[in-house]
C-alpha cells in the first residue's frame, strides 16, 4: 500500500496519523507490525505530539545541528542548495515501525506519526506501508 502527501519543503510537518491508522484498519489485521517507508533523502518520518511548540522547537535543534545557509560540499557536487536537508533526514530517518493491537494502530495520547519534509521546495512525497502480521 502507498499514498501521497504534498508538501511545502523547507521544515514541512505534515500529521499523517489518520491515513495510516486507516490502512491500518482497513487491513483487518489484529495484531502485529506497520511499517511505514518514505523514498527519498531529504524527507523524515518520525512520531512526536503534533502541535506548534515542539514543531518551533524541534526546527531550532535542525537548525543549529544543520544550519541551512551554511556551506555544505554537496552544494558544490550537485550546484543544489539542499545539503542541510540530506544531514537532517539522515539524522531522523526515512522509516518508522509501530505496533498494532486489537486491530488498532499503537500510539500513545500525545503521539502522531508525522512525515518531515526538510527539503528546499515543494515536494509530491510517497510513504509505503508494509503490515506484517503477527504469528504469535
Amino acid at each position: 500500500m502507498r499514498f501521497k502527501v504534498n508538501t511545502k519543503g523547507h521544515y514541512d510537518f505534515i500529521d499523517i496519523t489518520a491515513e495510516v491508522a486507516s490502512i491500518v484498519t482497513k487491513s483487518h489485521v489484529k495484531s502485529g507490525i506497520v511499517l511505514l517507508f518514505i523514498p527519498g533523502s531529504t524527507a523524515a518520518l518520525t512520531t512526536i505530539e503534533y502541535e506548534s511548540g515542539v514543531i518551533e522547537d524541534l526546527k531550532d535543534l535542525f537548525e543549529k545541528l544543520a544550519p541551512e545557509k551554511a556551506n555544505y560540499k554537496h552544494h558544490l557536487r550537485w550546484g543544489d542548495r539542499n545539503g542541510a536537508a540530506h544531514i537532517k533526514s539522515a539524522l531522523v530517518g526515512p522509516d518508522l515501525v509501530l505496533p498494532i493491537e486489537d486491530g488498532s494502530l499503537m500510539t500513545g495520547t500525545w503521539q502522531q506519526v508525522v512525515l518531515i519534509d526538510f527539503d528546499e521546495r515543494p515536494r509530491s512525497r510517497e510513504v509505503i506501508v508494509k503490515i506484517v502480521e503477527s504469528v504469535v
